[in-house]
């Protein structure tokens, strides 16, 4: 690509997804630019890099492009993609520059409606703990590193696979992981049994010498083995999966947990920064890929104990006699998963939610699940609908879930 491509602009560069894609392309030598709508930490990260972010969609932001990467969020008709046409500058999406970046190294991409940026980073920080120096590319910042992109001289890629557009299809991973399936993005798939043929599509794109890892106890991912026939590893809680959990226990500075083989083998304790049965899933998710990279359990098991977390997942600061956590998750079982781990954490403590809900389209195909999200809550203030670029739904709002 470098022969042919040497300044690249991004439209939308302010998201974390787009950010960590932009830090990838400069540290690789490419010139890269973008614009966003809104400063925020993302834009400021990359400014302090050396990479020029304007503040404002305009046409003569393009100017000097081979070629224009745009956001999922980023509507046709904005002026800099019109533009960019009118000068004959290709444009293409962010998974189709993932996709160019994975083409040259072996990838491995994590999909799910849930826990994506967890099990990325997990697998992302073990192999560092292994000295395999990936590259990865995840949708939150890590705390150790305050970034979310990083290049490594490694012939590995570890990357999340975005489902919300269809555009993980355009991703052909060596390893795959599964992490769960729920009935989400349905203004772009039409129905939820489309968005489960994506997935099929998906695990396919893995070749017959690759991996897929698959939830063992959620229905619609374990179905996906049904049309596999290439190496699978599940794991779960059920003593059925590959890897299975056996006991968990939390408090507010993260967990301990015990797993085993379903051969019977006993993987031992691992710790955890972060508290949630969900997590422990997830770490198991992480595990079951670095063990078919080769890479010893005892290294496993010391990098999951100096993992530090990532930002805005259930990330905990003391105020006082209380304590914030900011966490990112924005579906109504990513609510209650949260919810439940903090009722956990601190059995006696009143717990006060401030929740913003993300996208009209999420709220109102979500909407009966919201109304029994907030359960473990004593007290509940909605912020208005972040749109994320889509016009209002009449009756797909804050107040709508208020009064469910």
């Amino acid at each position: 690509m470098k022969q042919r491509i040497q300044h690249i602009h991004l439209t939308g560069i302010g998201g974390i997804g787009m950010s960590g894609i932009a830090e990838l392309l400069h540290n690789q030598g490419f010139t890269v630019q973008g614009s966003d709508m809104n400063e925020n930490a993302n834009v400021r990260r990359l400014r302090e890099l050396g990479i020029v972010v304007s503040i404002g969609h305009r046409a003569e932001n393009i100017a000097g492009a081979d070629v224009v990467v745009v956001s999922s969020a980023i509507a046709a008709d904005n002026v800099e993609i019109v533009a960019a046409r009118e000068q004959g500058i290709p444009v293409i999406p962010r998974a189709e520059m993932l996709a160019e970046l994975m083409r040259m190294k072996q990838g491995i991409a994590i999909a799910g409606s849930h826990g994506k940026t967890t099990i990325t980073s997990l697998i992302a920080h073990g192999m560092e703990a292994a000295g395999l120096d990936p590259t990865y590319v995840i949708g939150g910042r890590l705390i150790a590193s305050g970034s979310n992109a990083r290049l490594g001289e490694s012939p590995w890629l570890v990357a999340e696979a975005d489902e919300s557009d269809g555009s993980f299809l355009r991703l052909s991973p060596m390893i795959a992981v599964v992490s769960n399936i729920d009935p989400e993005h349905l203004d772009h798939y039409g129905s939820f049994d489309a968005l489960l043929d994506a997935f099929r599509q998906f695990v396919n794109r893995v070749p017959f010498y690759g991996r897929v890892v698959l939830h063992h106890e959620h229905p619609h991912v374990a179905a996906l083995r049904a049309d596999l026939h290439k190496p699978v590893t599940t794991y779960g809680s059920s003593a059925q999966a590959d890897l299975h959990l056996v006991e968990s226990t939390s408090d507010a500075s993260g967990q301990f947990f015990t797993a085993a083989m379903a051969d019977g083998t006993d993987l031992g304790r691992f710790r955890l920064a972060l508290p949630g049965r969900h997590n422990a899933e997830n770490a198991l998710a992480a595990v079951a890929v670095l063990l078919d990279l080769g890479i010893d359990l005892e290294v496993i098991r010391s990098a999951l104990a100096r993992f530090e977390g990532i930002q805005r997942r259930f990330q905990c600061t003391a105020l006082g006699p209380g304590t914030l956590i900011d966490d990112y998750g924005h579906h109504p079982r990513e609510v209650m998963a949260t919810l439940a781990t903090a009722r956990r954490c601190w059995p006696d403590r009143e717990i006060t939610v401030i929740f913003q809900p993300h996208r009209y389209t999420r709220t109102r195909d979500l909407m009966q699940q919201f109304f029994g999200a907030f359960d473990d809550a004593h007290t509940v203030a909605l912020l208005p609908v972040y749109a994320a670029g889509e016009p209002p739904i009449e009756g797909a709002d804050s107040r709508a879930i208020g009064e469910g």
